[in-house]
């Protein structure tokens, strides 16, 4: 049984599109060939290839044409369809960073410290984080990419606030492991003085001092991106 080929799978979902699952819509191969971006010539060899290995019927009136899919058509766009639902639907279950350990501005200690940050940590991560962050500049380029990407998944939101004075940013935090051993959460601030090559993390612990780092060691960072709590 010859399967379906990936040339003919346009041509399929026009004549869908057309209405041509049910019924005989008349086409001709000129039409054909403008909505899908091929040639007359093309189009024509596609409906008879289409017709030959039974994915659609044709009629013939005269000149004119008419095409409806088959049962056998319906079914394979169905297996397509499906699959590619299923891949753009997954997402994986990991964005994985490595980069080497920077030394801060102290900044971090201070934000991550105050009562309208600890109190939201201390719900929705479970514990209020060690004062500071751990900054880490990334290497590659594909990882600065990877960051800009991470606000495609869901992450667990604290909100900004103010304390009478002067407001502060959200903060999205995305669970995170730090060389596959301490649990942390990468975060992102609606208000940085970073660029985007460089994260923060938060944990519980003291993040350099539990496995041994320093400024200018090189770490892998794995973040969760399919947190288990999405508040």
């Amino acid at each position: 049984m010859p399967e379906l080929k990936l040339q003919h799978i346009l041509t399929l979902a026009e004549l869908f599109a057309k209405g041509a699952r049910y019924n005989f819509i008349p086409i001709t191969t000129s039409s054909l060939g403008k909505s899908i971006h091929k040639s007359q010539q093309a189009a024509s060899k596609h409906l008879l290839e289409l017709e030959s290995d039974g994915y659609i019927e044709r009629l013939r009136t005269g000149p004119k044409v008419s095409v409806r899919i088959t049962t056998k058509g319906h079914a394979e766009m169905s297996k397509i369809f499906s699959a590619l639902k299923s891949s753009l639907e997954t997402f994986p279950s990991y964005v994985e960073f490595k980069g080497v350990i920077i030394s801060g501005m102290g900044e971090g200690a201070y934000y991550m410290s105050m009562k309208g940050y600890t109190k939201q940590f201390k719900s929705k991560l479970g514990y209020i984080p060690f004062p500071g962050t751990l900054n880490v500049k990334l290497k590659d380029r594909e990882f600065i990419e990877a960051k800009r990407s991470l606000d495609v998944h869901p992450a667990i939101m604290v909100n900004g606030f103010s304390d009478g004075k002067r407001t502060y940013g959200w903060v999205k935090c995305y669970p995170a492991k730090v060389n596959n051993i301490v649990d942390a959460a990468l975060i992102l601030l609606e208000r940085t003085h970073h660029d985007d090559s460089i994260i923060e993390l938060i944990s519980k612990e003291n993040i350099k001092k539990s496995i041994k780092l320093s400024t200018g060691s090189q770490v892998t960072i794995r973040v969760n991106v399919k947190p288990k709590t999405i508040q």
